[in-house]
């Protein structure tokens, strides 16, 4: 084995430069916050469709009943 003349670096060890981070996985905010991101926009749509279906059959049995109040 050569060693480096770093004692801390010793070549073939696995060592390496390191990759560089961009600006974003700098702060932390790196490609696994894009898919953390993408679940969140996944159950807030899930969760807006849902509401909107409830609201949708609320408002089919108001008319309903409003039908048959009349009649």
């Amino acid at each position: 084995m050569t060693d480096s003349k770093n004692i801390n670096n010793p070549v073939g060890q696995g060592g390496g430069q390191r990759k560089k981070l961009s600006r974003a996985e700098r702060q932390n905010n790196g490609p696994h916050r894009n898919l953390d991101r993408q679940g969140a926009a996944d159950k807030k749509a899930e969760l807006v469709r849902k509401m909107r279906e409830k609201a949708h059959a609320a408002e089919a049995a108001e008319q309903a009943s409003d039908d048959t109040a009349q009649s």
